[in-house]
């Protein structure tokens, strides 16, 4: 990029990666919702990723596809609560090679069932400190005893605290706590990163912090639980669709109307429900955005900002009553599309900004391709690096869905969202003059060339890359 001078030193790598947390609550892509100045600052003094999509919108599967830039059946976690494959190459393993420390604190969820599982480093897939990295579970608050405390290994104060027990030694001594006391969760684990910036060091670092928030329970600590008046929340266009719903999206209506506890999808009840729910979840993510500013200003005073690669992204978004539906994992965008933003001046060239479609395999290659080191090779993403300086030339504009059901399979490209479903209703959404996803027009006859073409797309895609979902997507063509 003409202009801009490399850093002199090896630049820093700092992640922050949230969960559930969808792109339409974030400033810097157009929402007045929230209020997320510290998290908007990213993509205003770098890129932002304004087609980011995810290639699966579940945890365990998103995560892997990010840190390895392959999809779910290749690096082998392809739904929740599965071992990514121990021989993967990890953005860690690469920055380890290149001379980095490496570290990462928060939830991985990788490591399979392991609830909290506090990782060791002959599992940690290339994070050197990793006393603070854990495999999954969404606690709310954390006690840290002092070091030494004798193991308890019971459930104290009448179920108060969920208490870790029979821990290897030199794990982490802690109680996770369900009541109003302890720390919250969010700010404990931004206090981790911030020891770790602030060592003294003579290596570069390359270290994720993995926030498990905005994912439900959706509460949040105070003042944050009240800082958002749920009577003043408006809920989604779409809480009440009456257009036909695709037959599985309609399974999950019915499946939310249950959990709401209301007598029918249209019951008055399902707005107040959604409201409370939508003010806690801007609740958690107004927590998230002030400790991304604690980050920031702790960089700042270490002099370190300026040469550090700030990276901004989530495993994926929530619902949040879109469609009378909750939560992710369904094949409506808003899962789907989440944040990605990247801070480095000299690298990256203030308030740029990438439109094509790019998906989270493609992270691993970009990150490196921006500074410069060797991918693994393994990678099956693309390096999205020149999009940032303004260069598309052979950019394929598509981002690939992996379901975790094996049983879905589809694509985004600008125009359209389409999705196969096995023994279910198809879907193509027009994603410019339909954002809202209400008209399906898989069986309009007007769009059947295209139905066909994209067709195509997918299968000739899913048997490219030897996924499972093309055992029965080949007998669609």
């Amino acid at each position: 990029m003409a202009g801009l001078a490399a850093p002199k030193a090896a630049p820093n790598v700092l992640i922050i990666y949230t969960d559930e947390h969808s792109a339409w609550t974030l400033g810097a892509y157009g929402s007045k919702l929230v209020g997320t100045p510290n998290i908007d600052r990213i993509g205003r003094e770098g890129v932002i990723f304004n087609n980011y999509l995810v290639n699966s919108a579940v945890c365990t599967p998103s995560r892997g596809c990010f840190i390895t830039g392959r999809y779910p059946h290749a690096h082998g976690a392809y739904r929740n609560n599965i071992e990514m494959g121990r021989g993967q190459v990890t953005m860690a393993h690469l920055f380890q090679r290149a001379g980095y420390e490496t570290g990462m604190a928060g939830k991985w969820h990788l490591d399979g069932e392991l609830r909290p599982g506090w990782m060791s480093r002959d599992r940690s897939m290339g994070f050197d400190d990793c006393k603070w990295m854990y495999n999954r579970g969404h606690w709310k608050r954390i006690i840290e005893r002092p070091a030494g405390w004798p193991r308890n290994r019971s459930v104290a104060q009448a179920g108060r605290h969920q208490v870790v027990a029979e821990r290897p030694d030199g794990m982490p001594d802690i109680d996770y706590d369900v009541s109003a006391e302890g720390r919250y969760f969010t700010g404990w684990i931004t206090d981790k990163a911030i020891e770790f910036i602030k060592r003294p060091r003579k290596k570069p670092f390359f270290y994720k912090l993995s926030i498990p928030d905005p994912h439900g329970p959706d509460t949040v600590r105070a003042p944050y639980d009240t800082m958002f008046d749920p009577a003043s929340i408006e809920v989604p266009a779409t809480l009440y669709q009456r257009e036909p719903l695709p037959d599985w999206a309609e399974r999950a209506r019915r499946a939310a109307v249950k959990a709401d506890h209301a007598s029918s999808w249209d019951d008055p009840k399902r707005a107040e429900v959604c409201r409370h729910h939508r003010a806690q979840y801007f609740g958690m993510i107004k927590c998230i955005d002030d400790n991304v500013g604690r980050i920031l200003a702790a960089l700042e005073q270490q002099g370190t900002l300026d040469n550090t690669l700030v990276l901004f992204s989530s495993d994926h978004g929530d619902y949040m009553g879109e469609h009378g539906i909750y939560n992710k994992n369904q094949l409506y965008e808003t899962a789907h599309h989440v944040a990605l933003m990247m801070r480095l001046p000299g690298r990256i060239q203030p308030g740029a900004a990438v439109d094509q479609c790019v998906g989270s395999v493609d992270v691993q290659p970009t990150v490196l391709g921006l500074l410069g080191l060797d991918p693994s090779g393994r990678e099956q993403g693309h390096d999205a690096s020149g999009l940032i300086r303004g260069d598309a030339a052979g950019w394929k504009n598509e981002v690939w869905i992996h379901h975790s059901s094996l049983e879905r399979a589809g694509i985004f490209t600008p125009e359209w969202e389409f999705a196969l479903v096995k023994n279910a209703d198809t879907i193509l959404f027009d994603r410019r003059n339909d954002p809202d996803q209400v008209h399906n027009l898989a069986r309009d006859p007007k769009h059947k060339a295209t139905v066909g073409e994209l067709t195509e797309r997918v299968v000739a895609h899913n048997r490219e890359v030897e996924a499972p979902a093309y055992r029965w997507l080949k007998d669609l063509v």
